[in-house]
């Protein structure tokens, strides 16, 4: 098992958002998962990848003022599962339509898609903002017979929502190890045959085409690889992002501009947005 490192972080103010605005940033950094725990802020990186110098700069340039200090604490051999499912991960319900639980969780809801997630350490089990503004999306999609991409897949929770929503075929990538394997579980718990996993970055994406593609990463990473989902979503297709805030759609929707994406809608949770953007059918 890989060897973690557990920043245990105090905020002085503004709790929730400093919170969200330094999951953003230590993302980009390596680290892959965060949880709140009494009143304080945890987040999660693999040793090899932690760098002190790295985290004070990013608490150095909080957008907004704070007290912010942390502790580090080293973790060897954990059973990350079980660490999840007993004290971060509770089931997501989301209407009658759609419930996400893990193996460890009894007696869920009924619902229309029943999801099973074991997260380990990958990111995207519903909970945060980004995710369940994706999930909303996709619900509302018309995906029979469409192939669907899942970039940044993490869990691979908005593929296996796809695939049971009706997609033809899903492709689910992302650049971390952990990801990749962990997307493979969850794809064999819900028998979602039709979802082909890759480990990578937007690179692998020659070629190929998509009717709908969804992005749920983070801004500076949508900002270079549009242009590359662009060139191979197919013309009427979708392309779904977020993992930014209200005030980055500008720049997003530049972007998009460029590249022959029309913007068509968002929704918003605590300034975080999910974007959804029409290729021109023209």
């Amino acid at each position: 098992m890989a060897a973690y490192i557990q920043l245990r972080f105090e905020i002085s103010n503004d709790k929730e958002i400093i919170g969200d605005i330094l999951s953003a940033n230590l993302a980009e950094v390596g680290f892959d998962s965060f949880a709140n725990e009494d009143d304080e802020y945890l987040a999660y990186v693999q040793k090899n990848l932690y760098d002190r110098d790295t985290v004070q700069r990013i608490i150095d340039e909080l957008p907004i003022k704070a007290t912010v200090s942390f502790t580090v604490t080293e973790f060897e051999d954990k059973d990350w599962n079980e660490e999840w499912e007993k004290n971060y991960f509770q089931p997501i319900i989301i209407g009658d339509q759609c419930v996400i639980h893990s193996t460890f969780h009894k007696d869920v809801p009924k619902a229309k898609y029943d999801i099973q997630i074991d997260p380990k350490m990958s990111f995207g089990t519903g909970h945060h903002e980004t995710t369940s503004q994706m999930i909303g999306h996709i619900l509302k999609l018309e995906l029979h017979g469409k192939k669907v991409l899942d970039m940044g897949c993490g869990t691979s929770i908005l593929g296996i929502l796809a695939s049971m929503c009706g997609a033809e075929s899903v492709t689910a990538i992302d650049i971390d190890e952990w990801c990749y394997k962990n997307s493979l579980e969850n794809i064999a718990l819900n028998h979602t045959d039709n979802i082909k996993v890759m480990c990578g970055d937007a690179s692998l994406l020659k070629g190929m085409e998509f009717d709908v593609i969804l992005a749920n990463i983070n801004r500076n990473i949508l900002l270079n690889d549009i242009p590359t989902y662009a060139k191979c979503l197919r013309k009427g297709g979708q392309l779904i992002v977020s993992g930014f805030y209200d005030t980055d759609i500008p720049a997003i929707s530049e972007i998009c501009r460029s590249c022959g994406l029309s913007y068509a809608e968002h929704t918003e949770k605590n300034k975080w947005v999910a974007v959804k953007y029409m290729m021109y059918n023209v």
